[in-house]
């Protein structure tokens, strides 16, 4: 059974990806559960794992951290972004009798890019939460209607703002249970930004049936007619986006890896699969609970990303604004977008350069555009990743 019951209108917010606590009866909880106020990893790391991340080591980069593998389901599941490893966790949830209900999303009725969310509750529903959406979605506004149906033991599948503020508020909502299946984060719009996007990338867009950025340096596209394209990177119409196409809020997200799920299912390290972060008993009770189903195996990592974050620190720094305006010549493209697969950081080090120019993104344009918030929404881990850029605390940031 699939349940996607209305919600309240969010109450007005800044810097609000509206992950639905606005939604709920309280929506003064947001004042300590949102991720862009005041975020304190350390502790909620604590509380969450048994202990926070270490300050040194791959640890900086993708938190706690018991096992971390790359990975896929022997048998890939159809209509699946990737294998359908996500989905498969919480539908051997549902199979089990572990949890009650899964809180996810499913693609709204009328448009299968714009994500709903749906509280499910038997194991052949979930085939549906499969693929990506894009947009805005408040999911933990279900975090009531699942209480008020008795559901004791939950999956939650979301994205770092969401659990963020899911864990803030874990311990007030009674469940005996939650289990806590993460994606990285790969920066959200609103659907509607990203039809437009479609747009730009092919002349029949409606006839897109899946999009992926890969570790490859390509778009993947395919289409309703069977047909497959990968565009380079370096030829996507990423400069020619509108300045607003990406708000500040994933523009200076501080956790791109879900540093607080029980395990982070995502790709950056995956290699052509998908990459498993296991970060604690309860992400490694999820996992084994697929037992030959998954094959396992030790991430690589190939190259040096430093080059690549400078260029991007730089040319973020000459942005007027919104995404970087540095236009590379057109003559280039095809030469780097066929030299960048070969040459470029890999596995472990293509994950480490993405999140070194996540910390680089965010404070550069938390300090133009929000400096007063710097001291507060700026987490350490954070800043360890800048440092070796350049970019350290000024004392009013401290």
């Amino acid at each position: 059974m699939i349940e996607t019951p209305p919600f309240a209108d969010p109450a007005p917010r800044n810097l609000c990806t509206d992950c639905g606590v606005s939604r709920m009866k309280d929506p003064s909880a947001c004042g300590t559960a949102c991720q862009f106020i005041k975020p304190t990893y350390p502790l909620a790391e604590t509380q969450t794992h048994g202990r926070s991340a270490m300050s040194s080591g791959d640890e900086v980069f993708f938190g706690v951290t018991q096992k971390m593998y790359r990975a896929a389901l022997k048998n890939p599941r159809q209509g699946a972004q990737w294998t359908g490893l996500t989905t498969r966790l919480a539908e051997r949830l549902l199979e089990t009798g572990t949890v009650d209900a899964v809180l996810c999303m499913v693609p709204d009725p009328d448009d299968r890019w714009k994500p709903q969310p749906a509280l499910i509750t038997q194991a052949a529903d979930i085939a549906q939460a499969r693929g990506m959406r894009m947009g805005y979605a408040p999911l933990l506004a279900l975090l009531e209607p699942a209480i008020a149906a008795g559901h004791t033991r939950i999956a939650v599948i979301g994205i770092p703002c969401q659990i963020y503020a899911l864990r803030a508020l874990e311990a007030k909502l009674g469940f005996d249970r939650i289990y806590v299946i993460g994606t990285p984060c790969s920066d959200n719009t609103t659907t509607a930004n990203f039809h437009d996007f479609l747009g730009r990338l092919t002349d029949q867009p409606d006839t897109v049936t899946y999009l992926e950025f890969k570790a490859d340096y390509h778009v993947e596209l395919r289409f309703t007619d069977g047909t497959i394209r990968n565009i380079p990177f370096l030829q996507l119409p990423l400069s020619d986006l509108p300045r607003d196409f990406f708000p500040l809020t994933c523009k200076t997200c501080v956790d791109y890896t879900n540093r607080l799920s029980d395990i982070t299912v995502g790709y950056m390290a995956g290699m052509a699969d998908q990459w498993v972060i296991v970060r604690n008993d309860r992400g490694a009770e999820m996992l084994a609970g697929l037992g030959d189903e998954v094959s396992l195996t030790t991430p690589s990592s190939k190259g040096n990303r430093t080059s690549s974050v400078k260029g991007f620190l730089e040319n973020t720094k000459l942005a007027a604004g919104g995404l970087p305006l540095r236009r590379m010549p057109n003559w280039l493209r095809p030469i780097m977008g066929v030299l960048m697969p070969l040459l470029g950081p890999k596995g472990l080090e293509f994950a480490k350069a993405r999140l070194d120019m996540k910390a680089v993104e965010t404070i550069l344009h938390l300090r133009r555009e929000e400096p007063a918030k710097m001291k507060n929404m700026v987490p350490d881990h954070v800043w360890k990743l800048a440092t070796k850029y350049g970019l350290t605390q000024s004392d009013d940031e401290k």
